[in-house]
């Protein structure tokens, strides 16, 4: 028989709820959490779920605009990009939110008639320390010594590294 659990909402509301309901509750999310990963991609899935979020709803829309295809799967990638950095195999929220790199500052029809290389996801907008706290996170040598644009570089390698070593490990989101 499951346990009851007594819930005061108020002095004068008492409810009484089973344990066996929260274990519903908790089982109904990690299902809805696994059926919103479905069908994105996988440094996306390994991320929190306002990453996730964000990616799919920019896809969605940009489905809508542009068609199921490349297109729609760079304009999630750009959105999230203004409000995630990637550090290693996943997404992370940015301390604030703006464009990561040369090309996201671009107005949409520039970056098409004019693209300029992306940073992957890495923030090359970031000052100095927060790269240097991103490399010592992705355990990167020579990072006290490095420039901007080589700890930029140097951490895309580290993240292409970490998402292909998530892909081959058994039961990874691909």
């Amino acid at each position: 028989m499951p346990a009851k659990t007594t819930i005061r909402s108020s002095p004068a509301k008492t409810t009484t709820r089973s344990s066996s309901a929260k274990t519903t509750t908790r089982a109904s999310k990690a299902g809805q959490a696994d059926q919103m990963c479905a069908g994105v991609p996988s440094t996306v899935a390994r991320s929190d779920s306002k990453a996730v979020r964000t990616w799919m709803k920019a896809h969605d829309s940009a489905v809508g605009t542009h068609g199921e295809g490349q297109r729609a799967h760079r304009a999630a990638y750009a959105a999230l990009k203004h409000t995630h950095e990637r550090i290693g195999d996943r997404w992370q929220p940015k301390p604030s939110p703006g464009p990561s790199d040369a090309q996201a500052k671009q107005s949409t029809p520039a970056s098409v008639r004019r693209p300029r290389p992306t940073a992957e996801g890495v923030n090359a907008n970031a000052p100095l320390t927060r790269l240097r706290e991103m490399a010592r996170e992705l355990e990167i040598s020579g990072r006290t010594r490095m420039t901007k644009d080589e700890l930029v570089s140097a951490i895309k390698k580290a993240n292409r590294r970490a998402a292909a070593a998530a892909r081959r490990r058994p039961g990874a989101a691909r």
